[in-house]
């Protein structure tokens, strides 16, 4: 008699590994916490924390690194998914640690501030473990780092200081003041967060599909006009959409006429551009500006 056997999609297979990471940090970690900003990645954090732990509560909280200068329909999706998980959600502001005076704002940016925020957040909670959204596909530094990223006692990232990772055996062994950022997504591609999106009928903000809005061209990109940002030309409307979530003065837009997934897919299929490339001011300012983030204790 022949026997079948039965054999996982991608997808499935993605999310099994994925769900049996944030179980092993679950599992030998004391104090995780799940970092959401309210893009694409973390809300497919927050359905993989789901498949994990549910229906107990998670066993960690949630938290949001906000610079002050989001998209407003970002932070609302943000505060109203958490509160219809029924999770705990910390808010680390940029702004109160300007105005404390353990970062101080240099340029329009304030996106490298958003290291010290996190550094101070996850020492104030005693947090040692972080999930984290980032995706190897996404950028070279980020191709590097291992799905158990540890960093020292500053927060600091060495690269040649990795620990290998071999039959999906990770070692969370870390002594006082280390901690380890975790990536679940390490293995998936921009297209697969899209096809699990698909599949799962996750809810997305609304800045994710094509939209009319006012808009200005800077050194090639679309930057949204707001209060954070002095147009440097003349602003006009165009239909975009964002293919990453961040603050809106380095987060560039995408003509595009995509109002469903479908279609969105369907275009990312033809770019070969990836969503930082494109769109993240903060990745051109030289080629090794995201590792030296990264360096630096940046997510």
């Amino acid at each position: 008699m022949e026997i079948t056997i039965p054999t996982l999609s991608q997808l499935r297979e993605l999310e099994a590994e994925s769900v049996h990471v944030m179980r092993e940090v679950a599992a030998e970690l004391e104090r995780p916490v799940l970092l959401f900003s309210g893009g694409k990645d973390s809300i497919v954090l927050l359905r993989l924390a789901e498949k994990a732990f549910r229906p107990a509560p998670f066993p960690f909280p949630v938290m949001h690194v906000d610079t002050w200068h989001n998209f407003p329909e970002v932070l609302e999706f943000r505060d109203r998914r958490v509160a219809e998980l029924g999770e705990t959600l910390i808010v680390a502001s940029v702004q109160s640690s300007i105005d404390s005076g353990r970062a101080v704002e240099q340029g329009l940016s304030r996106n490298r501030l958003q290291t010290v925020t996190l550094l101070d957040a996850l020492a104030e909670h005693r947090f040692d473990a972080a999930f984290g959204g980032a995706r190897r596909d996404e950028e070279r530094a980020r191709a590097k780092e291992r799905i158990f990223s540890f960093r020292d006692d500053f927060g600091q990232w060495d690269p040649r200081a990795q620990r290998p990772e071999l039959w999906n055996l990770y070692n969370g062994r870390i002594r006082r003041g280390e901690h380890v950022r975790v990536f679940p997504l390490s293995n998936w591609t921009e297209l697969d967060i899209w096809h699990y999106i698909e599949q799962e009928q996750l809810e997305l903000p609304a800045i994710y599909f094509a939209h009319e809005r006012e808009v200005f061209e800077h050194d090639g990109m679309l930057y949204a006009v707001s209060e954070y940002v002095e147009p440097s030309s003349d602003p006009f409307v165009e239909s975009v959409r964002y293919r990453t979530v961040g603050d809106m003065t380095i987060t560039g837009a995408v003509r595009s006429r995509a109002r469903d997934v479908a279609t969105v897919i369907t275009e990312i299929q033809a770019t070969r551009v990836t969503e930082r490339g494109e769109t993240r001011a903060d990745d051109r300012t030289s080629e090794a500006a995201m590792e030296d983030r990264k360096r630096q204790g940046y997510f």
